[in-house]
């Protein structure tokens, strides 16, 4: 959790209020990523002021160095010890910039490359037993169930980020050119194509279900949950993992399991790299390529298995 004025010495909850006003206010970053920054931040500051430091100038290469070493110790992955000295750096960055420290220790640190590791992803059959077992469940479940198999096609057909879904209103959705308009990361806008069976979801949900679910405060949000409100990612996950409960031999996964099967399938079919890369939203094309090494793992399994020299 990110600290509070209680947690730190009064210099370094002030540096953290101001801090949040700035990623808040200048860099607009969505509410996550600003809890993420800060509570790396915070860690940070908490060690500092646990080995004597009572200033942000008092915060050394050194005092840094021991705060990432004790995440080591403590067992942390190369890709959390990664994302922890990036939030250390921006902060150290900020706090050179705006005169709060004479010079920027941060300038100094640094940290083993992360490991980047996909997780597993669903085969094109184990995405169609996904969809058919959600139709039956809607046969059951009525106006619920219309939104959870769009939310599924939806998911599945643009690879959208779990957020960005639950973001959506409903003129984000232009049902006669198939495509829907994405607020991504960084507040960056990009519209992203869908296919016919996504499109039939959305417009049975628009039509047949979601009249059930609103109430006066729905607003204009595209997906609504039980209580007519818009859905949060949390219900969105139990969702996901619920269905794909239903499909025997599937692998356990979220939302984001749903984006990664997406991309791997674009890449599988022949889909070039730039354009998978507009379509997720990644910010650099070295992102999109993790997802090619996916895909020729398995052209090497299917070789080794189908050749008869392999």
């Amino acid at each position: 959790m990110p600290p509070t004025a209680a947690d730190l010495p009064a210099p370094f909850a002030a540096a953290v209020d101001d801090y949040r006003r700035y990623l808040e206010s200048e860099r607009d970053l969505a509410a996550h990523t600003v809890r993420a920054y800060l509570g790396d931040v915070g860690d940070l500051l908490t060690h500092a002021a646990r080995v004597g430091c009572r200033e942000l100038a008092d915060m050394d290469i050194r005092t840094m160095r021991s705060w990432l070493a004790r995440q080591q110790s403590l067992g942390r992955s190369r890709t959390t010890l990664s994302r922890r000295a990036t939030a250390a750096r921006v902060f150290t960055a900020w706090a050179a910039a705006t005169g709060r420290v004479p010079t920027d220790p941060g300038s100094l640190l640094s940290s083993s490359k992360a490991h980047r590791v996909l997780p597993a992803s669903l085969s094109a059959e184990q995405v169609r037993r996904l969809l058919d077992a959600a139709a039956v469940r809607a046969r059951e479940q009525g106006v619920t169930g219309l939104r959870d198999v769009a939310i599924l096609e939806v998911l599945y057909a643009t690879g959208v980020r779990v957020g960005e879904l639950t973001g959506l209103d409903i003129d984000d959705v232009d049902a006669e050119r198939r495509v829907v308009r994405v607020l991504g990361k960084g507040r960056k806008e990009r519209s992203v194509p869908y296919g016919v069976p996504a499109g039939r979801a959305v417009e049975q949900w628009l039509r047949l279900g979601r009249p059930g679910l609103a109430v006066p405060g729905s607003g204009a949000a595209l997906f609504l949950g039980s209580r007519g409100r818009r859905i949060d990612q949390r219900a969105v996950r139990t969702l996901v993992h619920a269905r794909l409960a239903d499909v025997d031999g599937a692998p356990d996964l979220g939302p984001h399991g749903l984006r990664h099967t997406a991309a791997t399938h674009l890449l599988e079919g022949g889909a070039d790299l730039r354009a998978v890369q507009e379509i997720l939203g990644h910010a650099s094309l070295a992102t999109t390529q993790l997802y090619t090494h996916v895909s020729t793992d398995r052209l090497r399994r299917a070789y080794a298995q189908a050749h008869p020299r392999a």
